[in-house]
């Protein structure tokens, strides 16, 4: 399945779920309601892929998902920032980055939770300015889950908005 709006595309591998949204204001009033985001913040495309099944009313960095993941699970959040951002230190790297198992730990979670490891990278790529956030479900599963992510984003595509 391909998944494709706002410049961006993906395809889905089996088994696999992604969702690709840009939140409304009424959807912001409602997520600050909820802490997933801030009311005047700006409304930049938000795409989730996970190897299990999406809840509704997740937060831009898988908050309502990550909780549910079992082991051989991964989630990953690609949130678009402002084009200005991309010409920021913080965006310096250049291209959707190669992750390997060494990039994750348990410091790098939004919140810790017991068994799963994170990796958080900002970039830029198309002269747009994006953060890739990536949660694997165990340590155990790491290289398989890591190489799950390696082909899911492979096929990801940046264009113009």
């Amino acid at each position: 399945m391909r998944l494709a709006g706002h410049g961006l595309s993906v395809t889905l591998p089996l088994r696999w779920e992604g969702r690709l949204y840009v939140r409304d204001t009424a959807q912001r009033a409602l997520a600050h309601a909820a802490a997933y985001g801030h009311p005047d913040e700006s409304t930049n495309p938000v795409l989730h892929l996970a190897n299990f099944a999406l809840p509704p009313g997740r937060g831009d960095y898988g908050t309502g998902a990550v909780e549910s993941m079992a082991g051989h699970n991964v989630f990953l959040a690609l949130v678009e920032f402002d084009a200005a951002e991309a010409d920021r230190a913080l965006f310096a790297a250049r291209g959707l980055p190669r992750l390997t198992v060494r990039d994750f730990a348990p410091n790098q979670l939004q919140r810790r939770i017991a068994g799963q490891l994170g990796c958080q990278r900002f970039f830029t790529h198309g002269g747009r300015a994006f953060c890739l956030y990536t949660v694997l479900g165990s340590q155990h599963n790491a290289v398989s889950l890591v190489r799950e992510v390696h082909e899911v984003l492979a096929t990801l595509e940046v264009s113009a908005r």
